[in-house]
């Protein structure tokens, strides 16, 4: 997919729903023409500014485009709420309307009651933005074990944190770094790892606190692949933009490597597909990869997206991953799950590997979560007797 096609798809559906509220302000109020004529300018101008934010991040003007980002990116996530409660009372003034066609009755004072359903999606967006604020900064800590007789009973357990998604750039700053890494020093892993869109954009004045990632301690080293935001970044600003700064954070970045823990286990990973088309899947370059594993060892594969490969030279035995943020906005999760069968938690493949899909650390676009909590995850593998 085309940088072109995917703005072209996002300016018709992003378009499509500022449409959706323009008419229904029209058909609850009936606005004259010049009130009509300011709300459709409104609606253009909300549903180009993404496009703005991101010209002057670019452009280095850096106050004005992290107060626009929060203002812009908030209206999104409200219209995408406001947008969603709209096609659920559509819904229910049509059966309404065929209830009380089939019953012979006069329902039409449900289904033409239209200022108080544009005011119930009114409230409702804002609730949910209001409420979502605060939970998209409410970082939970989730703990799975995972017991393996690839573990030596001398060592008894191995200790990783997973952090993913994590967006560091105009919204996700240092502040809110601070406290992912608070989450994962309480923890006191043995590794640390990032499976991908650590970063999101602004990388001249990401690293100015990035390396705050690197003073946390663990034994056993960071490690880290890249994510779609990280091809965008060197896409839109130079080369190794992204490698630059996720080493300057600690990471050691496994492109399509493999590494020995001594002693403890094999760390895997494998770069994003965005720069490669956006497939869903490369099943050549899997391959080559787990045809280096020992499968004596347990190894861990750290891979963006969730996209398990389970192919005859699978060896493998945990996959790590994120890019769904479990759809970031309740109910979008749906949506996710059109794309990613695994779209958020622990799952047990039939090749007896488990895949971990992360909700993220971070958010992108709108700077809000609804019952999707921002994570980092703890997972303990065990030793289990045989």
């Amino acid at each position: 997919m085309s940088y072109f096609l995917f703005f072209t798809i996002f300016f018709f559906l992003y378009g499509g729903m500022h449409l959706y509220a323009f008419f229904k302000a029209r058909v609850a109020f009936s606005p004259g023409f010049l009130a009509s004529l300011i709300i459709c300018l409104f609606m253009v101008v909300m549903t180009l500014a993404p496009f703005f934010v991101r010209y002057l991040e670019r452009d280095g003007l850096e106050g004005f485009a992290r107060v626009l980002t929060y203002v812009v990116y908030t209206w999104m996530g409200a219209i995408l709420i406001f947008f969603v409660m709209g096609m659920l009372t559509d819904i229910f003034r049509l059966l309404a309307y065929v209830l009380g066609s089939l019953l012979k009755k006069d329902f039409s004072f449900i289904a033409s009651a239209h200022s108080m359903y544009f005011f119930t999606c009114l409230c409702a967006a804002l609730f949910v933005v209001v409420y979502s604020f605060f939970e998209a900064r409410c970082i939970r800590t989730e703990h799975i074990s995972i017991p393996s007789k690839k573990i030596a009973a001398d060592v008894g357990r191995v200790r990783i944190a997973q952090i993913s998604d994590v967006h560091l750039g105009l919204i996700i700053g240092e502040e809110r770094l601070k406290a992912i890494i608070q989450e994962v020093q309480k923890a006191k892993p043995d590794i640390l790892v990032s499976t991908g869109d650590l970063l999101d954009a602004q990388p001249d004045k990401v690293e100015f606190f990035i390396d705050r990632i690197n003073e946390v301690f663990v034994p056993h080293g960071k490690f880290a692949v890249t994510g779609n935001h990280e091809v965008y970044l060197d896409h839109r600003y130079k080369k190794n933009w992204s490698e630059i700064l996720t080493v300057k954070a600690g990471f050691i970045l496994l492109d399509n490597q493999v590494r020995d823990i001594e002693g403890l286990m094999t760390i895997t990973g494998i770069s994003d597909e965005a720069g490669r088309g956006y497939r869903h899947g490369d099943s050549v370059r899997e391959e080559n990869l787990c045809s280096q594993i020992d499968a004596s060892k347990f190894t861990v594969l750290l891979k963006h997206r969730p996209v398990p490969y389970t192919g005859p030279l699978c060896k493998y035995d945990l996959q790590l991953s994120g890019h769904t943020h479990k759809g970031q906005i309740f109910p979008f999760f749906l949506i996710t799950r059109l794309f990613f069968t695994y779209y958020a938690g622990l799952y047990e493949l039939s090749n007896n590997a488990y895949l971990y899909v992360s909700r993220g650390s971070g958010t992108w676009g709108p700077p809000i979560r609804f019952l999707a909590p921002p994570e980092v995850t703890i997972i303990d593998i065990v030793h289990k007797a045989n």
